[in-house]
């Protein structure tokens, strides 16, 4: 009875240290692969949900994308231009991800590392909070938020 209750106990305790590793495993295979951002918000701080300014990509902006994969690899791909003429430059780094906290920290080369919060994560639904640089742009003496919303 004593060999039934350790093998018990032991299964147990395999069972529960890898559910945080298949979380942020299942989490991070829905990270990966390119996304477009479609909207950034600033959102006041003073509730959370007044929405102060939306700006949506348009032209050759609405082509930039952002690419992660299982491996910590993370890139920006920057579309700039006028009208039909569009040009793209390529930014690489690394990434790391706390499942359990939602925090997204990405570090691309030459560059601060910049820490999100994710609000949103599905298959096909992005929306992560910047947790840096962040400002009063309304001057109501609370710091606001700004939201970034992307899609596959």
């Amino acid at each position: 009875m004593k060999k039934y209750l350790l093998l018990f106990a032991f299964s147990a305790l395999a069972l529960s240290s890898c559910e945080d590793d298949d979380v942020e495993g299942f989490e991070m295979d829905m990270l990966k692969g390119e996304w477009k951002e479609t909207k950034e918000e600033v959102i006041s701080g003073a509730d959370n949900k007044t929405v102060l300014n939306t700006v949506v990509p348009t032209g050759c902006s609405a082509k930039s994308t952002t690419e992660f994969r299982i491996d910590y690899y993370a890139a920006y791909t920057a579309v700039t231009g006028i009208g039909a003429t569009c040009t793209s430059a390529k930014t690489e780094g690394t990434y790391t991800y706390d499942a359990e906290k939602k925090i997204l920290v990405i570090k691309y080369n030459n560059d601060n590392e910049r820490p999100y919060r994710v609000d949103i994560l599905s298959n096909s639904e992005l929306r992560l909070m910047e947790m840096f640089d962040s400002i009063d742009y309304n001057g109501d003496q609370k710091i606001d938020f700004v939201y970034r919303s992307y899609k596959r």
